[in-house]
């Protein structure tokens, strides 16, 4: 621990949930081995909470989750955080809406950040989501803030809460930690998708009226409200 800061039963309540909401990666084939994280931002302190670095799935626990500052540094834990740490720190500092992030390595959304292209907007669940195409983000070495940079970077001119980074995968983001991993389920769903019908023939891009519309109901009106 290289700083001191007082854990309350928020701080524990959250470090439960990103730990559970890592099990949802595995639910749904999105991570193997240890790769891949969730964190959440602590509200009312600059700090997240994520996972720490390469330690397996089923080891994961509210224990073994770490608290950092929003410039990576340890505030509570006895593990290394996550080697994408930097990532998400800056874009807790620069997007302040935003409540929680997660990295995958998932196969289809990979793929399509490995050739560098977006996912287009032809079926009405991406104009729901992602409000557009899923943009592509620069390539940027593990290391510092540059996956962050470009991160917030490309999710500033989009609706989207996907980015595929350019060869190395989806990042998404949320107004909560789960929302974050909604995103990364849905992100490899339609990415799946897309590329079987690719196979099929050329996907029709939805027009802009019909991905406002439909993404406006989605986001306003579908489901439970307060809710979302």
């Amino acid at each position: 621990m290289s700083l001191a800061v007082e854990i309350t039963d928020t701080f524990e309540e959250l470090r439960d949930t990103v730990a559970r909401l890592h099990s949802e990666l595995t639910r749904y084939e999105l991570v193997i081995w240890t790769a891949g994280n969730v964190s959440a931002r602590v509200p009312g302190h600059d700090l997240m909470v994520i996972k720490p670095s390469g330690v397996s799935y089923d080891e994961l626990s509210a224990d073994t989750m770490v608290v950092t500052d929003l410039y990576g540094e340890v505030v509570h834990g006895d593990l290394a955080p996550s080697s994408d740490t930097a990532a998400h720190a800056y874009v807790y500092r620069h997007m302040p809406e935003v409540g929680g992030v997660v990295h995958t390595h998932s196969t289809y959304a990979t793929a399509w950040a490995a050739v560098g292209e977006p996912i287009p907007c032809v079926l009405t669940m991406i104009a729901d989501e992602f409000g557009g195409e899923i943009p592509v983000g620069p390539f940027a070495l593990i290391g510092d803030d540059s996956i962050g940079r470009g991160i917030v970077e490309t999710l500033r001119s989009s609706r989207s809460p996907a980015v595929l980074m350019r060869n190395h995968g989806p990042f998404t983001v949320g107004r909560t930690a789960r929302d974050a991993v909604k995103a990364a389920v849905m992100v490899e769903d339609v990415a799946k998708t897309v590329h079987l019908a690719s196979a099929l023939g050329t996907p029709e891009p939805l027009s802009e009226q019909d991905v406002d519309r439909l993404y406006a109901r989605y986001q306003n009106v579908y489901g439970q409200q307060g809710e979302k």
